[in-house]
């Protein structure tokens, strides 16, 4: 048979079970070695498997964990040849161990359980008095246990082993209710004015209402002045909006992504998939993570699942996944937000470094590696890389193809800019790379803000942390009904006013923590994107007034009536012109020039675009935690 040769690197399409079990071709001096009767030893965790499996499949096994830097364990478990209470019981079994059944299920403080699945280890006192170490290691740790018991042949008394997947769904089967509030209210309990959980009172409401009541005040003593003034202001604003946009179109497109990191080098990652009535996208979801070209063994994928959603968990079951694959469910306490499903798979993750994804996104299978680079290249202070999305049925109808020129504007060409600018970046929903201890740091996602990714961006750079963008496309899926984008474009608007108000709580301190810069960046695209969507039919009204009904408002030529009309006119004008620039620029560099036609109607796209925002409104004083769901798997087109 020939050696086996697989990559290190490859993902978890790139080596079968099979192969690992049949390729092996022994070295001139390992052959002698056989010969002589003398073997290489084998450590402890594939030890264990001696006379249990075939030796060269072990010998292969350490090979491959050697190339990686990880345990033995590690490959066999990745490749399907044990389980891992298969594995667990091996171990114990080579360790003179027990095996801890964890059928004691008292309960512990939430920082308590917190630890144990941070660091695999559970301590408790017996009925005797007697301490009990529940352990729970994987990879080098099962080295590093065995070097230990080498040392205290006492500590082997104390010490009983479980599988780490056993040890972690003991966690929350004893810890349901505390992980769950800590999932909910986690944010909220350690920094209340940073959530939008928090309803109070606060500086800003108070503002608001005296603003309010000026322009009540003004709008009946003096309407044709205050008009004015609100239309200059408004005026002023969207200049400085467009000319951010147009600038961006200068900037230099990202260069070609790169990678080049040894597979030993690589640490283990994170993939966390919320995951809700999204049955007939499993298939093509655990397609595209097997499609990654990241060693199996260093990779941590959690689905996070409904406990109500039984669809799905079927469709889950029915992909009979092993590791790295493991389903976490989300706790059935507060809002059905996707935030709050990532924050309760947040208390799990065992990698340094965690991406999101979403039940419709097919990722380049070297995006992993190129978030690494751009992590490994820049400066500590670099929490987050944020991957490009780009739309795959574009040709799925008029709304597809603007959603897909929206999408090419803004990551191809708007967030770069600004990321160039060392501006804080409003995320998108799916692909953000994070070093986990800097998103730890910040406090996670909120799980009471419906745009949690723009949310983060902007407390990211609060804590003095940077983002970027890297060169690597995440492709997705586009509403193709009018129903299915309006809720979805709902969403994001709240979620964005969630946001701006939630950062605005205190403005003095906010532009103290984000910079004057940064404080005006937070104004312009997050404020500036839902007072464009907001006033766009009041600016319509403006120029239809002005320009056919002529001058209702205005009826005294001291307010240079003349110069009003134009002024409106070239604001909605440079309005559209400037959207239409980035999304053409996003266009042309994605090779998508040819569906550029649709931008001619932009002026309707941003019609709809205000009744979405008028819905949000709405909808925030309502209801401002309801999670309208976007329907996928209904394109016709696929690029």
């Amino acid at each position: 048979m020939s050696e086996f040769r697989a990559e290190p690197g490859a993902g978890l399409a790139g080596i079968s079970s099979r192969q690992l079990r049949r390729q092996y071709a022994p070295e001139r001096a390992r052959a002698g070695d056989r010969r002589k009767g003398t073997l290489p030893p084998l450590p402890v965790e594939l030890a264990a498997f001696e006379g249990i499996l075939d030796r060269t499949l072990l010998e292969t096994a350490a090979r491959r964990a050697e190339a990686l830097g990880v345990g033995g364990d590690e490959v066999l478990r990745n490749h399907g040849i044990v389980s891992a209470d298969q594995l667990t019981e091996a171990v114990a079994r080579k360790l003179g161990l027990a095996v801890d059944p964890l059928t004691d299920h008292a309960a512990l403080p939430p920082e308590r359980l917190l630890e144990v699945a941070a660091n695999g280890v559970l301590m408790r006192r017996m009925p005797g008095g007697e301490t009990l170490i529940t352990v729970a290691p994987r990879g080098l740790g099962i080295r590093r246990l065995a070097k230990a018991l080498a040392g205290d042949r006492e500590l082997k008394r104390h010490v009983r082993m479980a599988s780490p997947e056993r040890l972690s769904n003991h966690v929350r089967k004893i810890g349901t209710r505390e992980l769950a509030h800590e999932a909910v209210f986690g944010l909220y309990g350690r920094e209340p004015d940073l959530s939008a959980a928090n309803r109070t009172a606060h500086p800003l409401r108070w503002f608001s209402a005296c603003v309010l009541l000026l322009l009540i005040v003004g709008g009946v003593l003096m309407p044709a002045e205050l008009l004015l003034v609100v239309e200059y202001f408004l005026g002023i604003s969207f200049l400085a909006w467009i000319g951010l946009r147009l600038f961006a179109c200068w900037v230099k497109p990202l260069p070609r992504a790169s990678h080049d990191l040894p597979a030993r080098e690589l640490p283990v990652y994170t993939v966390i998939v919320p995951l809700y009535r999204e049955a007939n996208m499993v298939p093509q979801l655990v397609g595209a993570l097997k499609r990654l070209r990241y060693p199996p063994e260093k990779l941590d994928i959690k689905l996070v699942l409904e406990s109500d959603d039984t669809d799905t968990r079927l469709a889950v079951a029915a992909q009979k996944l092993t590791a790295p694959f493991e389903v976490i469910l989300s706790p059935a306490a507060g809002p059905r937000t996707k935030p709050k499903a990532l924050a309760a798979a947040l208390h799990f993750a065992r990698g340094e470094f965690v991406v999101v994804y979403d039940a419709e996104d097919v990722p380049d299978p070297d995006q992993l590696r190129v978030a690494l680079s751009a992590f490994f290249r820049g400066p500590r202070s670099l929490a987050c890389v944020q991957a490009m999305l780009a739309v795959n049925n574009s040709k799925d109808g008029w709304l597809a193809r603007h959603f897909a020129a929206e999408y090419a504007g803004l990551f191809d060409v708007f967030l770069p800019a600004l990321a160039y600018l060392h501006l804080p970046l409003p995320l998108g929903g799916t692909s953000n790379h994070f070093r986990i201890s800097a998103l730890k740091e910040v406090g996670g996602w909120d799980p009471f803000n419906v745009t949690e990714d723009a949310d983060l961006g902007m407390r990211l750079a609060r804590f003095g942390f940077h983002t970027g963008v890297i060169s690597s496309t995440t492709w997705e899926e586009a509403p193709v009904r009018f129903g299915q984008w309006l809720r979805q474009r709902t969403r994001w608007f709240k979620g964005w006013m969630q946001t701006w108000i939630v950062h605005m709580r205190s403005p003095f301190l906010l532009k103290k923590e984000m910079g004057l810069r940064g404080f005006l960046s937070l104004q312009l695209f997050v404020g500036g994107t839902v007072l464009a969507a907001l006033v766009h039919p009041l600016f319509m009204l403006f120029v239809v007034n002005d320009f056919v009904l002529g001058g209702f408002f205005v009826e005294s030529e001291s307010f240079d009536a003349s110069f009003r009309k134009y002024f409106s006119l070239a604001i909605l004008v440079s309005g559209y012109l400037g959207s239409g620039a980035l999304a053409f620029a996003g266009l042309w560099r994605r090779g998508m020039k040819g569906g550029a036609w649709v931008l001619l109607t932009i002026p309707v796209y941003w019609m709809l675009l205000s009744l979405a925002a008028w819905r949000a409104v709405y909808q925030l004083i309502v209801a401002p935690y309801y999670w309208e769901k976007t329907e996928h798997g209904v394109a016709g087109f696929r690029r």
